[in-house]
């Protein structure tokens, strides 16, 4: 039996964003009957820092409105990124709402996941609009603090054809490829099992294991062994299989930054 997907949280990071994000969170959600609830973040904090500033007359004057300036174009962006998932979601027929929340987004994220059945973010952006630089380790942080699943998508929305799922043997991987097929995600997709690693016997044992609980769950899949390490060949292999989406574990998590779709990210 397939895990319900009812409640989908929506990380309206950017207006640039939100068109792929939406439309893949739509695409999850309308078979479904599922709701999708579009998050939108504003950290004043992060929005506030300006770095240390010279001292001097008009500093002050000067600050207030860099300040105010990143302000509003946080806000236009968050209502323009708005704009976009409630229009496409009417358009779709899908039960939505925004929830818009101001603090520390990754305390606000690992806060609302207890309540949702999955997350779609972007790759880039999460959610401080354009206006600040993030840190490099975002989406890492999340999926770190226990932000999961996620699904996280590039600029532009590209359809799931192909699924690479990287099984190195561990449990949190193998409960990873487990959710992936007890979800019922992309069903019509084809999908590979690579195992990465110079023990080619227990390569084989896993990756038979693995197709058979794929196959119990009435998915096909074809599987391959691939000799090297999977820190340095799973993107490049990706990329040559032309894979849509990576499906890797926790322990995978840098590796999991990198999901494909159209393009290495």
């Amino acid at each position: 039996m397939s895990e319900p997907i009812k409640r989908i949280l929506v990380g309206l990071g950017t207006s640039r964003t939100a068109a792929s994000v939406t439309a893949h969170a739509i695409d999850i959600a309308k078979p479904r009957g599922a709701e999708l609830v579009g998050l939108a973040v504003t950290d004043p904090v992060r929005l506030e820092w300006t770095g240390p500033r010279p001292i001097g007359v008009g500093v002050e004057e000067q600050t207030a409105e860099l300040r105010k300036s990143r302000y509003e174009r946080a806000q236009a962006d968050i209502a323009s990124a708005r704009e976009t998932f409630s229009t496409r979601c009417r358009a779709a027929g899908v039960a939505h709402r925004v929830d818009e929340e101001t603090g520390d987004p990754f305390d606000v994220a690992e806060d609302l996941v207890r309540y949702h059945d999955m997350c779609v973010f972007g790759l880039r952006g999460l959610f401080e609009h354009g206006v600040v630089p993030e840190p490099v380790d975002a989406l890492e942080r999340l999926v770190s603090a226990g932000v999961r699943p996620v699904l996280a998508v590039a600029e532009e929305f590209r359809p799931i054809k192909r699924v690479l799922v990287a099984y190195s043997g561990s449990i949190e991987s193998a409960k990873t490829f487990k959710h992936f097929v007890q979800s019922g995600l992309f069903g019509d997709a084809a999908v590979r099992i690579v195992h990465f690693g110079h023990d080619a016997p227990t390569a084989r044992r896993r990756l038979e294991k693995s197709a058979g609980y794929f196959a119990a769950h009435g998915r096909a899949v074809d599987t391959d062994h691939c000799g090297g390490d999977a820190a340095r060949e799973l993107v490049p292999y990706a990329e040559r299989w032309q894979a849509d989406l990576i499906v890797a574990g926790n322990r995978a998590k840098n590796l999991l930054l990198r999901t494909l779709f159209g393009a290495p990210a």
